[in-house]
């Protein structure tokens, strides 16, 4: 996988966020279980509670186009700074990961880091939980 393309794909998603009250845009790219790459960004929202993260923004965009486990996301924020994902987004992704599911936090286009679901969510509540 060409984690360097999918920082670049992040990285144009998050030209398209709308971020008129916190400045802080957001971009994701993610990757699906046949390789398809959807993007996303934040979409905020005058009451808080409506806005919408890049990275659901994209995954959303992937179920709703009939694909249900993503292989990987890459994640940008600030250039020349990591963004995580927020508690929600780490759900939302712990739900539609592949077992071994990629996490790439983009610091800029040549720039990242790889991360592991149980690393940046530790024991996880999964679908898995609810069938004992």
């Amino acid at each position: 996988m060409d984690y360097k393309m999918l920082v670049s794909k992040a990285f144009e998603g998050r030209k398209n966020a709308y971020v008129p009250y916190s400045n802080f845009k957001v971009g994701a790219a993610v990757v699906t279980e046949d390789g398809t790459i959807y993007t996303g960004c934040n979409i905020e929202n005058a009451s808080y509670g409506a806005t919408n993260c890049a990275e659901r923004t994209a995954i959303f965009k992937a179920m709703s186009e009939g694909h249900r486990e993503i292989k990987a996301i890459a994640i940008v924020g600030v250039e020349n700074d990591y963004t995580y994902p927020c508690g929600i987004c780490r759900q939302v992704i712990a739900e539609f990961a592949s077992e071994d599911v990629k996490i790439i936090l983009g610091k800029n286009e040549n720039e990242f880091i790889v991360k592991s679901l149980e690393e940046i969510l530790p024991g996880a509540f999964t679908k898995k939980d609810l069938e004992k």
